[in-house]
């Protein structure tokens, strides 16, 4: 999971891994052969030696770099017959999506630490490449503090499912999470608060962290695009740097729930303190990212009017591309102007977009994507009410929201990126998938608003719980070709996996939409 583009099943006896497998890998091949010995020697106590030569006769796992042409960048083949698995790519990034496919070959065990075997893959033949080339998984880190240690937890997560992008939403109206230098008072005052947390902290990463989160998922062929909210969900940023304010006081933090209750000062005198304020932290962020995207938000914003609002998308496109950046901003971008190579991301309601499509009631989502896809720009497919994860599986979970509607497993997996926004957005146009996860509504009894910061739990208990099963369904979405997928062969497919999850300690929901093995 996801599902191969085309699999072939051998027949006969498995290949057995035992303790005299050698991992066979050439300099080339050495980094990702290097991840998978670590984690193939954590679950058997075998050696799992690396050579640069297979012994004759002896089991092998051989990663090479010489596959047949086609493939791209993250296509691989893995073959396992008579004694060995061979993995073959293009490139060490699609040999790391191979790893993971041979993971999963491998019984649930392997998640775990020092068990007895005995470790089998079948025989089989697989050949395998991604429908999209960016497959996201976004986290919210502004309203709810995540710390360091659990987004990357988080991220080996994402990565057994070909996740290739990580989102890291990082300044919102109930905090500022990344490190500043050239306006301090962001970590001192405008980290001070969360969703529900009057003070404390502060609550941002230092750039040790940042970069130790980045390298961290660069060894996992993921990559980080930060993204700096504006003009509106500001109110921190606002609290820290009084010049973004019109009236040029700064505003107290804000803790609270709602949305559209701020705006960067728009109006013209003001308008170049805003852009001081956006060079600055956009060159921080940049610094920090070696990526090539930065989002800039831009959506859910009051009180503006056009020409302000596409004063601001203008000037943070110059400072993004100014620090060598690619733009992705939320749909609304789309109304200002997108500098070449941008991209925008659809969080609309496809049961409310899709039936208007080409009619007198288009909805402001859809007039929006079509000012986007007019200026060039490519679309990242979110909408709220399928791959939003912090939406309710049922009325009767514990945590997130239903704005959008409930969204069980089924509706996560049961539709297409493209068939959603079509014709306004072809096949062409469509940049990938992700899956955004919001915390400010992280505790259980999430309907109403919280009595004490005492009913939150751990930041990974609601991560587990919102994230799995529903992640591996976008990831699918991501990956696969249309027709290799089917929602009675994923849910079949994704029943194996709750013992992979319960071994690797990740509290997921069990859906009742599953028959989950034991």
């Amino acid at each position: 999971m996801p599902q191969p583009e085309r699999v072939a099943a051998l027949g006969g006896p498995a290949v057995a891994l035992t303790a005299a497998t050698t991992i066979v890998a050439g300099r080339a091949e050495r980094q990702v052969a290097t991840h998978l010995a670590r984690t193939l020697r954590r679950a058997t106590g075998f050696p799992m030696p690396l050579a640069a030569v297979a012994t004759p006769a002896a089991p092998t796992v051989e990663l090479t770099l010489a596959a047949p042409a086609g493939l791209g960048r993250e296509g691989y083949t893995l073959t396992a017959r008579n004694q060995r698995v061979r993995l073959a790519a293009t490139t060490a990034e699609g040999l790391f999506r191979a790893t993971q496919t041979l993971l999963q070959l491998l019984p649930p065990d392997v998640e775990t630490t020092g068990q007895p075997g005995p470790w089998t893959v079948p025989q089989v033949e697989i050949t395998d490449r991604p429908r999209f080339g960016y497959r996201g998984l976004m986290l919210d880190v502004g309203r709810r503090f995540v710390p360091a240690a659990s987004v990357k937890r988080l991220i080996d997560q994402a990565a057994r499912y070909k996740i290739n992008v990580f989102h890291w939403h990082l300044t919102e109206d109930q905090g500022w999470r990344l490190p500043s230098r050239a306006f301090p008072a962001l970590n001192r005052i405008g980290a001070s608060t969360q969703a529900g947390w009057r003070e404390g902290g502060p609550w941002f990463y230092t750039e040790a962290e940042y970069r130790d989160v980045v390298a961290y998922a660069a060894e996992r062929f993921i990559t980080v695009v930060p993204e700096i909210d504006g003009p509106g969900h500001s109110a921190a940023a606002m609290a820290s740097v009084p010049g973004l304010n019109c009236d040029g006081v700064a505003r107290e933090p804000y803790h609270g729930f709602d949305v559209r209750v701020s705006v960067f000062c728009l109006d013209e005198a003001r308008l170049p303190a805003v852009r001081d304020f956006v060079d600055k932290t956009f060159a921080e962020a940049a610094a920090l990212s070696p990526g090539p995207w930065l989002h800039i938000g831009g959506d859910e914003v009051p009180s503006v009017t056009r020409e302000q609002y596409a004063a601001y998308v203008g000037l943070a496109g110059r400072a993004a591309v100014a620090n060598g950046k690619r733009v992705i901003g939320w749909h609304q971008v789309g109304d200002g102007p997108l500098p070449p190579g941008s991209a925008v991301q659809y969080w609309g309601l496809t049961h409310e977009d899709r039936p208007a499509i080409g009619t007198a009631e288009e909805t402001e989502s859809v007039r929006l994507l079509r000012r986007a896809v007019r200026q060039g720009a490519q679309v990242i497919v979110s909408p709220a009410d399928r791959a939003y994860l912090d939406m309710k599986y049922t009325a009767d979970t514990p945590y997130g929201l239903r704005w959008a509607g409930l969204v069980p497993v089924e509706r996560a997996y049961d539709w297409d990126p493209v068939r959603v926004l079509e014709p306004v957005v072809a096949e062409g146009q469509v940049l990938g998938v992700e899956a955004p996860l919001w915390t400010d509504r992280a505790y259980p009894g999430s309907h109403r608003l919280p009595d004490s910061t005492a009913v939150y739990p751990d930041p990974e208990v609601y991560l587990d719980h919102m994230v799995f099963p529903r992640l591996p369904a976008i990831a699918e979405l991501g990956w696969s070709p249309e027709r290799a997928r089917d929602w009675p062969g994923f849910r079949a497919r994704l029943a194996a996996h709750g013992p992979r999850w319960a071994a690797r300690g990740i509290g997921f929901h069990r859906s009742p939409e599953i028959d989950w093995a034991d």
